[in-house]
């Protein structure tokens, strides 16, 4: 009798971000959303950060977090789900580069992954230069994550202005409704 193999987990890295209908909650309501994909379960999610939009000045400020996650999921699988989660909150793709938005799930690192396809580049191809990402990121990496071609994670935020990214107060992004999850 043949055993279907399940592929080894990965810890995954996902940026989070909303500057409309009530951002704090949307970017809560992803995390939750995300703990609940198959074969996947957050390790560990960042504070909650207020952002000035990338682009147009003309819109509300963001707010940021990033997760851990652990999952068997491919790349391109991850992808396709946090694509349906943002649909599921309300995110409508029409094209605007840095607008405003509901929601938006950027998958950032897959293991030590290098990806280039089209709708799917790993590690996401701005990582090192968004201290919104970056900042998020290291509340839930260690300082040492290699981020394949660029360097580590602590090398990029010491070269990556932080100006303009504020810690809101509390103890992690998730410190709503993410039942299970494990605070780092």
């Amino acid at each position: 009798m043949a055993t279907e193999e399940r592929p080894l987990p990965r810890v995954a890295y996902v940026g989070l971000g909303s500057n409309l209908a009530d951002p704090q909650h949307q970017v809560r309501q992803a995390l939750a959303a995300l703990d609940r994909l198959p074969a996947t379960r957050v390790l560990a999610a960042s504070a909650l950060y207020v952002t000035a939009p990338l682009g147009p000045q003309d819109q509300p400020d963001y707010v940021n977090a990033a997760a851990r996650l652990e999952t068997r999921l491919s790349p391109l699988d991850l992808l396709a789900a946090l694509l349906a989660i943002e649909a599921a909150q309300g995110r409508h793709r029409d094209g605007t580069r840095w607008g405003p938005r509901i929601l938006d799930l950027d998958l950032l690192l897959h293991g030590d992954v290098a990806i280039d396809l089209p709708g799917l580049r790993l590690p996401h191809p701005e990582i090192g230069r968004r201290a919104f990402v970056l900042i998020p990121l290291a509340d839930v990496a260690p300082m040492g994550l290699p981020i394949p071609g660029q360097g580590t994670l602590g090398q990029l935020l010491r070269a990556c202005p932080d100006a303009g990214v504020t810690r809101l107060p509390g103890p992690t992004a998730a410190c709503g409704p993410v039942p299970g999850l494990a605070r780092s």
